[in-house]
């Protein structure tokens, strides 16, 4: 992967329909090495899809937490299954340290967060942070 490619993946990641005429002229290539280079980074699996982004209306009574849980290892599965039959839950991380996952969930209101948190803890140990408020989201540039 070289410089272009790199200024390719920006743009593309800044607007995934960008057309390929458009980004040709923001680099200084034709069309159709453009095209190539796409290609071969999508069959390299550089590039793993593409995705809309959704923005959920701000909502007065939205609650958005991330919750970090300890779960042990009978009750993991379960947890999984939980996670993914629950709307609720946007995204879920296994990750190291004092907890083994950490989920980001939006919950229409505090009751709901309890009641969801209620159903977590039968599986494991918690703990919930509140965000108030987003300061940065992106996807790092390759």
């Amino acid at each position: 992967m070289d410089e272009l490619d790199r200024k390719i993946l920006r743009l593309l990641q800044e607007n995934a329909r960008t057309p390929v005429k458009e980004i040709a002229r923001q680099i200084n290539l034709t069309s159709p090495a453009v095209s190539s280079r796409i290609h071969r980074l999508e069959e390299s699996g550089v590039i793993g899809g593409y995705t809309a982004v959704l923005r959920r209306p701000a909502a007065p009574s939205q609650v958005e937490a991330l919750i970090s849980v300890l779960a042990g290892a009978a009750a993991r599965d379960e947890l999984l299954a939980l996670v993914r039959e629950e709307a609720q839950v946007l995204q879920c991380w296994r990750v190291t340290g004092s907890c083994n996952f950490v989920l980001k969930v939006s919950c229409a209101n505090i009751e709901a967060l309890e009641h969801l948190l209620t159903r977590i803890q039968r599986l494991g140990s918690t703990n919930t942070q509140i965000i108030l408020a987003t300061q940065l989201d992106r996807t790092p540039a390759l």
